[in-house]
């Protein structure tokens, strides 16, 4: 009898735990989705090596570069799994590049590499400009980074990269990757 209760509790623990939800992560969605309600900064982020950091991985790109870092400048890097988490968004990630959604949308070191993934953000109107109340601290449980920390940053701007320069997050957050202000809808 004894065997059976116990046999019967783990059944039971075990449906609890198999039919419970798991918790999944934002998907990402790529900048042109952020462009919407913030065109100053994507037009000035687009203007920065981050937004291009994908064509970098392309023969040919900066030649001289390569070959200085040892690299094989006539080599196609674009599927380089070393590379790719650089130099594309969320690679490796629901909905990030290489996750067979839009790829295209995913090239090069968008928004959400820094802010997080926007997935959960789009199309809920509680988070919107349609709702006045909205505060950019009702981000945080969407797992978006309202300022950039330096453990971002790092994630690629280390020794690990052939073009590695010494970056000092102190310094290099006041120059900003994009224009901060004025949002178009201000939160």
């Amino acid at each position: 009898m004894k065997s059976y209760s116990v046999a019967a509790t783990l059944a039971l623990l075990l449906t609890f735990v198999v039919s419970e939800p798991a918790q999944s992560e934002p998907a990402f969605v790529g900048a042109k989705a952020c462009k919407k309600c913030h065109i100053k900064q994507y037009k000035s982020w687009a203007e920065t090596s981050m937004a291009t950091a994908f064509e970098l991985l392309k023969p040919d790109a900066r030649a001289d570069a390569k070959t200085a870092a040892g690299l094989d400048p006539a080599k196609d890097y674009t599927t380089d799994e070393s590379c790719l988490p650089c130099h594309v968004t969320g690679s490796g990630k629901p909905g990030g590049y290489g996750s067979g959604d839009d790829d295209e949308a995913l090239t090069g070191v968008g928004c959400e590499m820094c802010h997080g993934a926007g997935g959960d953000f789009l199309g809920d109107d509680k988070h919107s400009a349609k709702n006045k109340e909205f505060k950019s601290a009702d981000l945080a449980p969407l797992g978006f980074i309202n300022k950039p920390q330096d453990a971002q940053c790092v994630n690629c701007h280390n020794e690990k990269s052939p073009f590695f320069k010494e970056f000092n997050f102190e310094e290099r957050k006041d120059e900003g990757t994009h224009e901060h202000f004025p949002l178009k809808y201000e939160h």
